[in-house]
């Protein structure tokens, strides 16, 4: 990836007890291990001293993998548009999806909001949250949810800084929380991964709530002190479409044919984009893939049967 969109500072889940196989940063410290890649554990208070932002009475142990990092989401998604530009691919800026054309159980393009049609052999949605809202006939299958995102202004930037504070989940599994180092304007992003609140992506609720501050503030006074008091100088409400069990959604639809679905990042679809495209050109084109098995088409998935081990069922 482009020099300065990438960035190699580390990555660290830590929890408030000492790990044990079958905790999600045990298994992840082992699998981490398995692979050959450079970890740490986190269980020693020597090693707690690199991270004097951090509350080291209250995190026991913990896995940190030293060669990984975070990519600038919008800068990324920003450069692949030019790159598809200059590939070749027409892309229709200022318009919206009105509906799938659908004759009989074919689909055979789209309609936007303006009257166009756009012919196609294939349509393949890949709209996130939007997919309940945007497909009606899929909303069994998903649930578009918000998760609070705060940006705050650090009274000691100094303890932020990369090499001083690195892409964390603090007893994720708990407590929902993960963040990353100042950036170039002097923040620092710190968000939730739990349940969420379940909303359509335009909806006027779509907004950081009392409650949502309140729980960020009585994690930052315990996690990171010097945090606590900070500025929020920005929040939002990410999206996610999250699925029964947690795995993503790429398949055709057996009811209408010239239809793919893929969606149900259930908070992971960034990370994953650079394997998802051909996951996806194989479910158009009708090819083998083991994976399609696993992501398949599957209405008897129930409500409550998640699989994501690092995300929380609840906010602190």
């Amino acid at each position: 990836m482009e020099s300065g969109i990438r960035h190699r500072v580390g990555v660290m889940f830590v929890c408030r007890q000492k790990m044990e196989p079958g905790d999600f940063e045990y298994d992840s410290w082992k699998l981490l291990e398995k692979r050959g890649l450079k970890v740490a554990r986190m269980d020693t208070p020597q090693l707690w001293k690199r991270f004097p932002a951090w509350n080291p009475e209250l995190y026991l142990d913990g896995v940190l993998e030293i060669e990984a990092g975070y990519a600038e989401s919008g800068r990324v998604v920003a450069m692949l548009i030019e790159r598809a530009k200059s590939a070749g691919v027409e892309l229709r800026e200022a318009v919206t999806f009105s509906q799938l054309d659908e004759r009989g159980n074919r689909v055979s393009g789209i309609a936007l909001d303006d009257g166009q049609r756009i012919a196609a052999d294939f349509v393949v949605m890949a709209v996130g949250a939007w997919t309940p809202y945007l497909l009606p006939f899929t909303k069994k299958f998903f649930r578009a949810t918000g998760q609070p995102v705060f940006h705050l202004k650090p009274l000691a930037p100094e303890l932020f800084s990369p090499e001083r504070f690195p892409v964390f989940g603090a007893d994720i599994t708990t407590t929902g929380y993960y963040g990353f180092p100042i950036n170039r304007d002097g923040v620092v992003k710190i968000a939730n991964h739990g349940s969420g609140r379940e909303m359509s992506p335009d909806s006027s609720d779509r907004v950081v709530t009392a409650d949502d501050e309140k729980n960020l503030r009585e994690f930052l006074a315990s996690t990171f002190p010097s945090l606590a008091d900070a500025p929020i100088v920005y929040s939002r409400v990410c999206m996610y479409c999250d699925t029964h069990d947690g795995h993503f959604w790429i398949a055709r639809d057996p009811e209408r044919d010239g239809l793919v679905v893929a969606a149900g990042d259930s908070g992971h679809g960034f990370k994953f984009a650079p394997v998802l495209g051909e996951i996806i050109a194989d479910a158009v084109e009708g090819k083998d893939n083991p994976l399609l098995d696993k992501f398949r088409w599957r209405p008897e998935v129930r409500a409550g049967s998640g699989t994501d081990a690092a995300r929380s069922k609840g906010t602190q």
